[in-house]
């Protein structure tokens, strides 16, 4: 495994980029997809779509899903590290973090939460929650709380696409 820049370059450890696999488990290709192919499949190495990075002594730790992360002003937030906050939440039963458009930043963190019955957290509560935990511009600028479980596909991934349009 190895973890590359935008431009495909190794990046040294503690270096966030996009995890690439090599190796006889690997397969050629996407069967009867050859522009797939030739996007994710670069000299026998697979892209794999998770950002992540490997630390000093080879440890290879997932940050995030390349296509889950939000730049905000040039500054990443990976969806994970806040869910993960917000998760820690004592009324939290589910979150996950989306990207909402902005005139001038691209993007910005909005939150959907289902709570744990019986429990009344607020936007304004779990917004300071993720305050006092992470850095400011991580902070979802929107939370919007529900009662029901969030939207899932048949493998139970939660399916963000959906949420984003909460929000518009």
């Amino acid at each position: 495994i190895k973890v590359v820049d935008a431009d495909g370059r190794t990046l040294p450890p503690g270096e966030v980029g996009e995890l690439m696999a090599f190796g006889p488990n690997i397969v050629k290709g996407y069967w009867n997809k050859p522009e797939a192919t030739a996007k994710t499949f670069i000299d026998g190495w697979v892209k794999t779509g998770d950002l992540a990075r490997i630390d000093e002594e080879g440890f290879c730790y997932i940050v995030d899903r390349a296509k889950d992360m939000i730049i905000r002003g040039g500054e990443n937030i990976y969806s994970a590290e806040v869910e993960n906050v917000l998760y820690e939440h004592p009324d939290v039963l589910d979150a996950a973090l989306v990207p909402i458009p902005h005139k001038t930043l691209g993007e910005e963190p909005a939150a959907v939460v289902t709570l744990k019955s019986g429990s009344t957290a607020g936007e304004d509560d779990l917004r300071a929650w993720v305050a006092d935990r992470l850095a400011a511009f991580k902070v979802p600028v929107k939370v919007i709380v529900t009662g029901e479980m969030l939207p899932r596909n048949a493998n139970g991934k939660i399916l963000k696409g959906e949420l984003k349009k909460l929000f518009v």
